[in-house]
């Protein structure tokens, strides 16, 4: 089975400053030495975790999906994270899934977080994005959508010999350090439950609000071992998951072939 070699940036974010964050992050592209096939992002890696949809909102033709276009054409690597997207009249947190040769996909954010007023300037999505590279399946989702769930599990198909829907949930978040405890049991909780590796990407640093992030963006294998973990700092971080200890695991302790069937409405 095919390895898969993923890169985390954790990093802090100029507020609403498109032009130093895209250089920045330029340049911690740049820098990676290790070869990898995925770079992840932070949510809202352009702008930080703002409100201030209608003044920042891009179309996807606009400066920033032709950043990532370039950048991943130039280094050769599938690049993901959210920015914010206006279409058809609505704002979106939307994640893109960029391809060297330019293709993309792209999620929507479902789970809008109420609390700091997310749900009154963007539109939820409703459909999940599972991409596939080097032979894993990727389920990609954005930050208060962890707290969710019955979004992240694995259908279940009821027939044993069938494959899970995906292999690696990733997680780009503007998480804040106050609840940090959540995530990094929330994170280890959908390992565990669907039987996958999970990559958290968060930021560090204080924003416009004077809240706090202290990044721990973690890599957890599907037993829920920390592989990689880091707090409080800037860090670029490469590591290569390994896709026959995930299928070892998976046969040794069959638990997905119990699962309830269920239905995700719109």
């Amino acid at each position: 089975m095919s390895n898969l070699s993923i890169t985390t940036i954790q990093t802090n974010l100029h507020w609403e400053d498109k032009a130093a964050n895209l250089s920045m992050l330029e340049d911690k592209i740049k820098s990676i030495k290790d070869k990898t096939h995925i770079v992840i992002l932070p949510e809202m890696f352009s702008t930080g975790f703002s409100m201030n949809a209608a003044s920042l909102a891009e179309k996807m033709d606009g400066n920033v999906v032709e950043w990532m276009r370039r950048i991943s054409k130039e280094n050769k690597i599938i690049l993901t994270g959210s920015l914010i997207i206006e279409e058809d009249k609505h704002f979106y947190n939307r994640l893109i899934w960029m391809q060297p040769d330019g293709n993309f996909g792209y999620y929507n954010k479902r789970h809008l977080f109420g609390f700091a007023g997310e749900d009154k300037h963007y539109s939820a999505g409703n459909k999940r994005l599972i991409c596939s590279v080097n032979g894993w399946k990727i389920n990609l989702q954005i930050c208060y959508d962890l707290r969710f769930p019955v979004w992240a599990r694995q259908q279940h198909t009821g027939d044993e010999n069938s494959n899970p829907e995906f292999d690696l949930l990733i997680y780009v978040a503007n998480w804040p350090e106050r609840r940090s405890h959540a995530w990094k049991t929330l994170l280890t909780a959908r390992a565990i439950e669907n039987q996958c590796f999970v990559a958290g990407v968060n930021r560090v640093g204080k924003d416009v609000n004077e809240i706090n992030h202290s990044g721990d963006s973690m890599i957890i294998d599907a037993l829920g071992e920390v592989l990689y973990h880091c707090s409080n700092e800037e860090d670029i971080h490469t590591i290569i998951l390994d896709k026959e200890t995930l299928d070892q695991t998976r046969a040794k302790l069959p638990f997905l072939k119990d699962a309830d069937d269920f239905n995700i409405l719109p």
